[in-house]
Order: structure tokens, then sequence, then C-alpha cells
């Protein structure tokens, strides 16, 4: 009971905090964008009444107030609508079709980054000073020191250079699958398996830094915690205690810690999409950025205030699972 209204309070913020987010950029971009520069530039020039006319009929008229257009959008997202793009495509559709590509991407990068780093941050706390631990240390310190978009480069740089060296392309670095590409469904989701590696790679590699690095340290301050050496003493062996017992508690920090690496993975996802040719969320945000497509860099970062805040309430499930605290 305690533990399910702990939970619906921390949901209850987060829709808020979605609420806030959206509004916040919606406004941003109404105020920042300039959509009419969109139309003005075509060829031949349109006339300023149809300019209007235009701009009116998307909901975009900078000569409208701005509080009537935010309560307008406003009105159809309640209903689940945001509204029209500014070439006169429907918002939403396109975005659910691009978030599963975005969420295909981070999903598995977050589970191999995340999983990966954790274990291997551990056991360098258990062999603190010996090479593993040099080893990972130095790894961590190297990635965490390069930004995520130049991982993506020289990801990139690497797989033409092995590329040309094989003499057939080996590593697939552009696009989801490949064009024109027809076969089964199993073939399909190999070709699309073949694509992924790289971006996710990248993405992994940048989370698995971060992860590794702070496990360690949360290991460290359990290992000779007077808990393990009391599980040793009833019988258990150094391994059961460190897993079943230090692990645990040196999880639940790290627990915590992971909502504010997801929010930096899917900003780094905006740039490997963008990279390595995938039309998901980050890619459709760039581009929408250029365009002064209000609606949808509103919409996207409605998705990104989703993602971040879906993992934040996924972290205090896991965080009352390892904490009988929060439980009673």
């Amino acid at each position: 009971m305690v533990l399910g209204k702990f939970l619906a309070r921390r949901l209850l913020n987060y829709v808020v905090l979605i609420f806030l987010a959206t509004s916040f950029a919606y406004l941003l971009a109404a105020t920042n964008l300039y959509p009419r520069g969109y139309f003005e530039q075509m060829q031949p020039p349109p006339t300023p009444e149809a300019v209007n006319a235009q701009l009116d009929a998307l909901n975009l008229n900078d000569q409208a107030p701005l509080a009537e257009r935010y309560v307008t959008w406003l009105g159809g997202v309640v209903q689940g609508d945001f509204g029209k793009t500014i070439q006169g495509g429907d918002v939403t559709d396109q975005m659910w079709m691009k978030a599963g590509v975005t969420l295909r991407l981070i999903t598995v990068a977050t589970v191999l980054g995340s999983v990966i780093g954790i274990a291997v941050g551990a056991y360098a706390a258990v062999r603190q000073y010996r090479r593993f631990d040099k080893a990972a240390t130095a790894a961590s310190f190297f990635v965490l020191s390069v930004p995520t978009v130049v991982i993506a480069i020289v990801v990139q740089v690497l797989a033409v250079t092995i590329n040309d060296g094989l003499g057939f392309q080996l590593l697939r670095y552009s696009g989801e699958y490949a064009a024109g590409f027809d076969g089964t469904w199993w073939e399909l989701l190999l070709n699309r398996v073949h694509h992924a590696i790289l971006p996710t790679i990248v993405l992994a590699v940048a989370l698995f830094a971060s992860f590794a690095r702070y496990q360690r340290n949360m290991m460290l301050d359990v290992l000779n915690a007077d808990f393990v050496r009391t599980a040793m003493a009833k019988g258990l062996t150094r391994r059961k205690a460190l897993f079943k017992h230090a692990l645990r508690t040196a999880l639940i920090p790290t627990i915590t810690y992971f909502t504010f690496t997801f929010g930096a993975l899917v900003s780094g996802a905006t740039f490997t999409e963008k990279i390595y040719g995938w039309h998901g969320m980050g890619a459709w945000l760039i581009d929408s950025i250029f365009r002064h497509d209000v609606h949808v860099v509103a919409a996207v970062s409605w998705f990104m205030a989703i993602t971040i805040m879906a993992a934040s309430f996924l972290s205090d499930i896991l965080y009352a699972w390892l904490d009988p605290r929060v439980r009673v």
C-alpha cells in the first residue's frame, strides 16, 4: 500500500513536469522560430495574403496573439493532435513513426551500456588497483572526455576504412536498412540489425563509461561495510556476499543516477541519428529547427520528456525493489 502511494505520487509529479516541459518548449519555439520566413523564401514568392492564410490554417501566424495560438495548440494536444507540420503533414502520425525508430535505438543501447557498465564497474572495484581496474578506468575516462558526436564520426570513419580494406561492405554506417531491400521478414530483420550495430555501439559506449565509473565508486563504498562482513561471518562465500549484499546496496544510488545518464543518451541519439542517416526523433528535431517548424519542435520535446520521465519512473520502481525502506 505504501509502495503504491509512493509510485502514484511520483507518477503525478512526472505528469506535471511533462506538461510544463512541453509547454515551455512550445512557447520558446513559437517566440524564437520564424515560420513566416519558410514561406517567404519560396520561388516564386507568395503574396503576403497567401502567406497569412497558410499560417492561419497551420496555427502558426505570428500576427496572432501567442496565448491564443498556445491555447489552440494545447486543446489539440489534449485530444492527441499535435497540429500540422509547416509542410501540411500530420505531426502526430509522423511522430509515432519516428518515435519507433528512436526507441529501437536507445532501448538496446540503454540495456547494453548500463548492464555492461555496471558489471565492469563492480568488478573493477573488487579488483581495485589491479590491471583490470586500471584498464577499465583508463577506457572510461577516455570515453567520457570525448563528446558522443565525435565518437559517432570516428566510428563511422573506422567503418569506411575497414570496408575499403576488406573490399566489401562488412559494416553498415548509413540508414536504418538497405534501400530497395526485398526479402522475407527474417531477412529484413537481419538487415535492420546489421544497420543498427554501429549507432547502437556509439550510444552504448557513452553510457557504459558513465555507469562503469559511478558503479565502481559506489561498490568501493560498501565492500568493507559491516553488513558484508557479517554475511561472510554467517557462512556466505565472499562471492555470494558481494553479489547478494554489496552489489544490491551499491545499485541503489546507481538506479537514481540512471535518470540523468538517460537524458544524456537521448541528447546523444539526436546527433547519432543524423550522422548515421536514421530518420528518428533526433534527426527530425534538427530538420524542423531549420524549417522553423514550431509544432514538430514541441512534439519532439514532448517525446523526449516522456522518455526521460519514463526512465525516472522505472528507476523509482527499481529503487523500491532494491531498498526495503521504501516498501515499508
